[in-house]
């Protein structure tokens, strides 16, 4: 051990010992009270297994992917909403905006996503709610 280490191990002590100075019977009772509720939310999350599945199934590479593409999305089309004037509305303005190749698309992507959750949840209730998998 060289004189550097003993000086770190110094300044380390230094630091707890003006931590332990400073914690008063408030601060110890919100972080008590703020680790308990933490420990409580850890404990219900971890025994919510619809949180668990959507979990691991954030995890798989191509759903990252798909979370960063819709942050994205959210990033620019707030931008674009906020420097572009408002729409004059009316039939013609509708019939402008579905012909745009991307809004079909989008539009695509949430009719497909909603036929798979209405079957599953047509599934679910066939089955019981109990039966989830």
């Amino acid at each position: 051990m060289n004189e550097s280490d003993l000086q770190r191990l110094v300044e380390f002590a230094q630091l707890v010992t003006s931590a332990q100075d400073a914690m008063n019977d408030d601060i110890v009772n919100r972080l008590a009270s703020t680790m308990s509720e933490g420990m409580n939310m850890l404990d219900r999350l971890t025994r919510n297994q619809g949180l668990l599945h959507l979990l691991r199934e954030m995890d798989r590479p191509e759903n990252q992917c798909f979370l960063i593409c819709l942050s994205n999305a959210f990033t620019e089309a707030s931008r674009e909403l906020a420097t572009t004037p408002p729409t004059g509305g009316g039939i013609g303005g509708l019939l402008k905006l579905i012909s745009d190749p991307g809004t079909q698309e989008g539009l695509r992507l949430l009719a497909l996503v909603a036929s798979r959750m209405s079957n599953g949840l047509r599934d679910l209730h066939r089955r019981g709610v109990g039966s989830c998998t």
